[in-house]
C-alpha cells in the first residue's frame, strides 16, 4: 500500500492571478504520527492557527529532484520515471555503438580493480603499473568514441567518472603505496595515498558540476596524476623515499588546486624541437628527464595563474 501524505496548498486562493505569490506562500509543519512514522503536513496562513483543507497526494508520485540536475521538461509521469540511459533515437546500431563505448569504460573499470588484486596479492608491481597505463588509454579512447559515433550520454560520462574513481583515485594510490611501504613506515606512506584518493574525489566531483573549458584544466586531471605514479613505478626511480612521498602529496594537491593547466591537445601545438627535448634527454637519463618534465607541468599551473592575472 502506497503511504500517503496530507499536503496544503502553496500559495493563497485569494491572491490575484500572476501576483507574486512568494509573500502568501503558506508555511508547513510536520506533526508525527502515534506510530512514530510518517506524519501529517499542515499548511496555515501566517498569523492564523486553524488548518485550511487538506489533499492526499501518493508518495510514488513525487519525483525526487537535485539541485544540480535540470528538472524535465514536460508533465512528470504519475507512477515512476524511465530515464533512457541512451538518448534520442534508440536504433540497434546505435545501442550497438552505444555498448562498445561503455564497454572501453567497463575495461577500464576491470583493469584497475585488476591493479589492484596484481599489487596487493601477486606483488607484481610493474604489470599492476601497466594495468594502470592501460586504463588511463581506455579512458581517453571511450570519451573519444563517444563523440565519434555520437552516442555520449549523461550516463557514460557518469560511468566514466565512477570507473575514473576506482582506476585513478583507489588503484593507483594502491599501487603506489605497496612500491613505497617497503622503503617508509606505513604510518608515512599511508596517508600520502589515502590524499590521493581523497583529492581524486574532490577532483572529479567538481569537474562534474563545473563548467567546461576547452583550453584548461582546473587543476591537474585524475587520468595525468594516475599516469605518472604508473609510469613512476614502471622506472623505479631511485630518489630518496621522502622525495617520493612529497611528490606524491604535490600530485595530489594538484588534482584539487585552481591553477588553469593545458590541455594536451594544445601541448602538441608546440614548437617541434620542444617536444623534441624530452625525446632526447630520455636517451641520456629517461628518470631525470620524466621528473623535469612532471615538475615543469606542475609549475606551468601557478605560472598561468599569475600571468592570467597580471593581463586582467
Amino acid at each position: 500500500m502506497a503511504r500517503r501524505v496530507l499536503v496544503g496548498p502553496l500559495t493563497d486562493p485569494a491572491s490575484p492571478p500572476g501576483t507574486d505569490a512568494l509573500p502568501t506562500r503558506r508555511r508547513f509543519t510536520l506533526s508525527r504520527g502515534a506510530a512514530g512514522r510518517g506524519g501529517t503536513a499542515v499548511a496555515s496562513r501566517p498569523g492564523r492557527s486553524e488548518p485550511t483543507p487538506l489533499t492526499t497526494v501518493d508518495l510514488v508520485d513525487l519525483v525526487p529532484t537535485s539541485p544540480a540536475i535540470p528538472a524535465p521538461a514536460g508533465p512528470v509521469p504519475s507512477s515512476g520515471v524511465n530515464i533512457p540511459l541512451l538518448p534520442g533515437e534508440r536504433t540497434i546500431g546505435r545501442r550497438i555503438r552505444f555498448a562498445i563505448v561503455n564497454g572501453c569504460t567497463l575495461l577500464s573499470l576491470v583493469l584497475g580493480v585488476t591493479a589492484i588484486f596484481l599489487a596487493t596479492e601477486g606483488g607484481d608491481l610493474k604489470l599492476a603499473a601497466m594495468c594502470l597505463i592501460s586504463c588511463v588509454v581506455f579512458d581517453g579512447l571511450d570519451g573519444a568514441l563517444a563523440r565519434r559515433l555520437r552516442v555520449a550520454s549523461p550516463f557514460g560520462a557518469q560511468m566514466d567518472s565512477l570507473a575514473d574513481m576506482c582506476s585513478f583515485g583507489i588503484a593507483a594510490p594502491v599501487v603506489v603505496h605497496v612500491l613505497l611501504s617497503g622503503e617508509a613506515a606505513p604510518a608515512i606512506t599511508a596517508p600520502a595515498c589515502a590524499l590521493v584518493a581523497v583529492c581524486a574525489g574532490i577532483r572529479l566531483a567538481r569537474f562534474n558540476v563545473s563548467p567546461k573549458d576547452g583550453r584548461f584544466f582546473s587543476g591537474v586531471p585524475t587520468t595525468m596524476v594516475a599516469a605518472v605514479l604508473a609510469v613512476g613505478v614502471l622506472i623505479a626511480p631511485s630518489a630518496p623515499v621522502a622525495l617520493q612521498v612529497a611528490a606524491v602529496v604535490m600530485l595530489a594537491l594538484a588534482m584539487v588546486s585552481s591553477f588553469p593547466y593545458v590541455k594536451l591537445a594544445r601541448l602538441l601545438r608546440l614548437p617541434p624541437w620542444v617536444l623534441a627535448l624530452p625525446v632526447v634527454g630520455a636517451f641520456v637519463n629517461y628518470q631525470l628527464t620524466f621528473a623535469v618534465v612532471v615538475l615543469a607541468y606542475l609549475l606551468s599551473g601557478p605560472v598561468l595563474w599569475v600571468r592570467n592575472r597580471n593581463l586582467a
